[in-house]
This record gives C-alpha cells, sequence and structure tokens, in this order.
C-alpha cells in the first residue's frame, strides 16, 4: 500500500507538471507587428515580454509599418498582432476584415490622449499669434520657407509608408495650397521628421506640418496644434482623404478626423493565445502621460523599444500589473 501511495503521488506530481508544460506552450508561436515609430516599437517589446514570461508564448517581432503590415494581416493571417493601428488608415477595410472574422479590433483605446494634425512650434505663436488656423497659416507661405525653395512654404508630412502621407497630399490638394505658394517638404523617414522639428525648435525658426500625440516631440516641444476647421464628414475621409491620390477626385477640406488606434489581431491570436492572452490585450491601456514619459526616457537615453520595455516592467508595476492575471504578474516579475 505504501509502495502504492508513493507511485500515485509521483502521477500526481508528474500529472501537475505534465499539464504545467502544457499550459505553459498552450499560447504557442505569435508573430508582433514592430511598427517604424516609437510608441509601436516599445508597445511590442511590452507585449513580447508579457506575452512570453506571463503566458508562455513564443514570440517573435516582425517588421512593420501601417498598410504594409494590415495588407499582410487581411492577405496572410500575419502578424498575429498589430499592437498600434491607426485604425483611420483603412477603416473601411478594417471594418470589412472584422466582419468576415479575419481580424478582431481586440482594444480601440490601446492610448489614451491620441489625437492627428497639423502643429507649429510655441514661438511661432508668440511672434504671430493671429496664426493659430489652418487658413491663416496658408496665408502666410513666406513665414515657413521651403529648405530646398525659399521662395515657397515648406509644409512637412509624414514618411513614405505611412498611411498619413496619404492623407496629407490629399490635403495639400484639398486647400489648395500650391496655388497659395506652398510645397510638400519630404522628410523621408520618422528621423527625418523628428529632427525638421527639433531643427526648427533649436534654431528659433517656424515649422508646420503633421504630428501626432502622445509623443516625446509634442511633449519636448510644447507644440501646439491648428485648427484646421470643421470636419468635412465620413465619406470625404473614409473614400477620398485616406486613399491614394488616384481614388481621391474632389478631396475636401477638413479638420483631422478623431484618432482611432486599436490593437487589432488574427484570428490564429484569438485561438491561439486563449482567453488569458485576449484579456491581456483588452484590458492594455497607457495612460498618455505615462506613455510620453516613456517616449521621452527613450529620448534622452538614446533606447530602443526593448530596453524602454524593460525599464516600464520595472518601474511601472501599478500600470501593467492591471492587465494581467496575478500568477501572469508573478511570472512576468520572476523572468526579469
Amino acid at each position: 500500500m505504501k509502495i502504492k501511495r508513493i507511485l500515485l503521488s509521483l502521477a500526481v506530481v508528474f500529472g501537475l507538471t505534465s499539464f504545467g508544460n502544457v499550459a505553459n506552450a498552450a499560447c504557442g508561436n505569435i508573430t508582433i507587428a514592430n511598427m517604424n515609430w516609437a510608441s509601436a516599437n516599445f508597445m511590442a517589446e511590452v507585449d513580447k515580454i508579457i506575452l512570453e514570461k506571463g503566458y508562455g508564448c513564443t514570440v517573435e517581432l516582425v517588421p512593420g509599418a501601417t498598410m504594409p503590415t494590415f495588407t499582410s494581416m487581411q492577405e496572410k493571417g500575419e502578424p498575429d498582432i498589430a499592437p498600434e493601428f491607426w485604425a483611420n488608415a483603412a477603416k473601411v477595410e478594417l471594418e470589412a476584415a472584422v466582419a468576415e472574422g479575419k481580424l478582431h479590433s481586440i482594444n480601440k483605446a490601446p492610448i489614451t490622449g491620441l489625437g492627428e494634425g497639423w502643429w507649429v512650434l510655441p514661438a511661432t505663436l508668440e511672434k504671430h499669434p493671429e496664426l493659430t488656423t489652418a487658413d491663416a497659416i496658408l496665408e502666410r507661405p513666406d513665414l515657413f520657407p521651403h529648405p530646398e525653395d525659399p521662395s515657397k512654404g515648406g509644409f512637412h508630412i509624414c514618411p513614405p509608408g505611412w498611411n498619413c502621407e496619404l492623407s496629407n497630399r490629399n490635403h495639400f490638394r484639398a486647400w489648395e495650397m500650391e496655388a497659395k505658394g506652398w510645397m510638400i517638404v519630404e522628410t523621408g523617414s520618422a528621423a527625418g521628421l523628428d529632427g525638421s522639428i527639433a531643427k526648427a525648435a533649436e534654431r528659433g525658426e517656424n515649422w508646420f506640418g503633421y504630428y501626432w500625440s502622445p509623443t516625446a516631440i509634442i511633449g519636448k516641444y510644447n507644440m501646439q496644434a491648428v485648427d484646421m476647421g470643421e470636419y468635412a464628414g465620413k465619406d470625404n475621409w473614409d473614400n477620398c482623404l485616406s486613399k491614394p491620390e488616384q481614388e481621391c477626385a474632389n478631396p475636401l477640406k477638413s479638420s483631422w478626423v478623431k484618432s482611432e488606434v486599436y490593437s487589432v489581431a488574427t484570428d490564429n491570436f484569438k485561438k491561439t493565445a486563449g482567453k488569458e492572452g485576449m484579456s491581456y490585450l483588452e484590458k492594455r491601456t497607457y495612460p498618455g502621460p505615462v506613455m510620453n514619459g516613456m517616449l521621452v526616457w527613450m529620448g534622452e537615453n538614446q533606447a530602443e523599444g526593448a530596453d524602454a520595455a524593460i525599464e516600464f516592467i520595472k518601474t511601472q508595476e501599478e500600470v501593467w500589473s492591471k492587465w494581467v492575471t496575478k500568477s501572469a504578474a508573478k511570472k512576468i516579475k520572476a523572468g526579469l
């Protein structure tokens, strides 16, 4: 009897151990889009740590950008997660993919305090307090000389591959900016766009163009949003301003659409990660000040998203612990 009890105990222990291993491995293989801007890079790295350490997933980060990532998720079912997908980029297409069950908009508020639009530096408004509206600014191209042709005003837009590049080019036509003496400044990359702002701020020069919040740049330079007037409607935005130029014959000038940023996942993630993985993404919302703080930390320390993710996990437990189960939180802390 004694031997039987020992054997039974060993069987139970073995069974629990095996079950634990299966549970840890249940999440399986997950791919996450590592988008080419700081906040999305940071979010992807945090997701990687939490899903791997807390839920036993095997995570691979893959390079991403808004539209290429969405197209790949829609057509190929990968990557599994786009942590920071700016849904205005492809609202109609996303809604269709969700209706078909291909994709899931799991979290519709992964960051608070979001916003897109046109901005100027505060020094510009100190010198020219009348330039609070887009109409007023567009009458003064002379105050914002283009770096390659100072006789024209310079309007800074997004790098290639970002959907806001399409929107800004269509806005350029809608506002008849060329006729008013403006040219687009091709920033080329996220670093180029940021650099143009930093350079203007440090030299006391004027700057006008597109940016978004929350970001370290907006906070660092206290940039001021430009009043773009009334919103010209969903049809104008979804079916024209956010489309390639050849699909937007008659753009109407408009304020920027309300920013809608989602965490989007494939059906494979829903099935692979299970309820706990889905629950994590649903709860994972960064307060705007926290996100801004992490982005400033990245800039000051010349850090990548991976370093910022570790810093965040170590210093912001009161934030991220609300997103996960208690057992996952223990595993995450122990895994660092």
